[in-house]
């Protein structure tokens, strides 16, 4: 079985800063394109940040500028630096990961179990 577990979160005030990690474990044999999504009260779960398995990103454009994905592949781990927080990325944050448990296998979605952001004006 493969484990996606977010972490990080937590409450900040407007112009503060956060990172958010991710961490896949089990059963795997490669981690594909991994990426954060969110969701706020009331509001459709949007891509925040994606990241392929050979380092190219892409963003949001509300938080472009301010939040920086990266990623460990010896460690299969994502990285979410969140700067300039602003009220508007109060969200449930969300990992998401692309893992072949096996050589022989195709790749499957996981998603963790999200972790707050609450940004406080």
């Amino acid at each position: 079985q493969v484990q996606v577990v977010e972490s990080g979160g937590g409450l900040v005030q407007a112009g503060g800063s956060l990172r958010l990690s991710c961490a896949a474990s089990g059963i795997i044999f490669s981690v594909n394109a991994m990426g954060w999504y969110r969701q706020a009260p009331g509001k459709q779960r949007e891509l925040v940040a994606g990241i392929t398995s050979g380092g190219s990103t892409n963003y949001a454009d509300s938080v472009k500028g301010r939040f920086t994905i990266s990623r460990d592949n010896a460690k299969n781990r994502m990285y979410l630096q969140m700067d300039s927080l602003r009220p508007e990325d109060t969200a449930d944050y969300y990992c998401n990961a692309e893992i072949r448990s096996y050589r022989s296998t195709p790749l499957r979605t996981y998603w963790g179990q999200g972790t707050q952001v609450t940004v406080s004006s």
